[in-house]
């Protein structure tokens, strides 16, 4: 018989990150903040969010998504026998591939980059123990994110450091002239939709996190130098060749499970753009 615990809070292992701490922030009430070091909870929900965030750490350590993605989730996972626990995963649209449109959960996945490559193999890795183990699950997998981020870099939050570079006046240099489609939503409504799929959503199911609407990226960095008054060029250059297996082009989610649970963004990417170009420095 499995262990019974407390009900009405959720565990969140990766609160301090970007988007664990807006959702700490949001739910203040909901969640017990499970400090990195501990593997302990005591709750019957856990939301796990640790997690490299780029496929760009292979030029560097080729040990850190594999160490972050996959060691240290088993460990805590490890922790979820014979308890009465829902795990719930804090997955990546990266998981699909490099290049998707309007993809579905169902949809089969390819991909590329040791970040998305281990993500896909967590994911796997959770729905073998939970079956196993007769434990139950959620896997959320997450499109582009945008918000006010501390650790902008070129690898992690492209938009916000693009932006950054507008505000400075700066040339832009566009990848394939920034011809493919993105998806972007707001971290705020991230986080309201994470929620309802752990107030809402089915045990045992896969939900896609986005907004349903798509711009090319390009229109994108035109529109946000407008709105800060930028002189910066954009020019055009091809994708570097170390880039073309690991970076994610066109990359936009089917939302239809999502919105099914009721879920509506409540800021629209242009507010949401505007409020961003007006944060960043």
């Amino acid at each position: 018989m499995k262990n019974v615990i407390s009900m009405n809070k959720i565990s969140i292992f990766g609160g301090t990150g970007y988007i664990g701490s807006k959702f700490c922030e949001l739910y203040p009430d909901k969640i017990v903040l499970v400090p990195r070091e501990e593997r302990e909870f005591h709750t019957n929900e856990v939301l796990y969010l640790i997690s490299t965030t780029t496929n760009q750490s292979v030029f560097k350590d080729l040990h850190v998504d594999i160490d972050t993605n996959l060691s240290l989730f088993v460990d805590i996972l490890s922790k979820c026998k014979d308890k009465d626990v829902t795990f719930n995963f804090i997955s990546s649209g990266f998981v699909y591939g490099n290049d998707i449109l309007d993809y579905k959960e169902f949809y089969s996945c390819n991909p590329t980059g040791f970040y998305s490559i281990t993500k896909r193999t967590a994911e796997q890795l959770l729905i073998s123990y939970c079956k196993t183990f007769g434990i139950k699950y959620r896997i959320l997998r997450l499109g582009n994110i945008y918000g006010l981020d501390k650790t902008i870099t070129p690898g992690k939050n492209v938009l916000g450091y693009m932006i950054s570079l507008l505000k400075k006046n700066q040339t832009i240099k566009l990848f394939d002239g920034g011809d493919y489609l993105k998806d972007y939503m707001s971290v705020n409504d991230v986080c309201r939709a994470v929620n309802l799929v752990l107030e809402r959503g089915e045990v045992n199911e896969i939900y896609n996190i986005a907004s349903g609407s798509s711009q090319s990226f390009r229109s994108i960095i035109e529109t946000a130098r407008d709105i800060v008054g930028s002189k910066s060029e954009l020019i055009d250059v091809p994708m570097p060749e170390d880039q073309k297996y690991i970076q994610v082009k066109n990359m936009t989610l089917n939302t239809d499970k999502l919105q099914s649970l009721g879920f509506s963004c409540d800021m629209s990417f242009y507010q949401g753009l505007q409020t961003l170009c007006h944060m960043i420095e």
